[in-house]
């Protein structure tokens, strides 16, 4: 019997955080974090009526930043 091979995604991929936990990653203002999730900058998914920004999100998002610096540098 062979053990499956392990899924390429991490599971702390899978990590949902809240908009409180992102304030603290981010150290952004809560009004700040729902004008990005408004805006479609910072990507996230309803869990009942709460928002829940995933960690590819906060990455996607990350990068999004770093793309606009490099794009006002050159």
């Amino acid at each position: 019997m062979t053990t499956p091979t392990p899924d390429p995604l991490r599971l702390s991929d899978l990590q949902l955080y809240t908009v409180k936990d992102v304030e603290r990653l981010l150290r952004l203002s809560r009004s700040e974090i729902y004008l990005l999730l408004r805006a479609g900058r910072l990507a996230s998914v309803a869990e009942g009526r709460a928002r829940r920004i995933t960690a590819q999100g906060i990455r996607d998002y990350i990068a999004l930043l770093i793309s606009e610096a490099q794009e006002k540098a050159a």
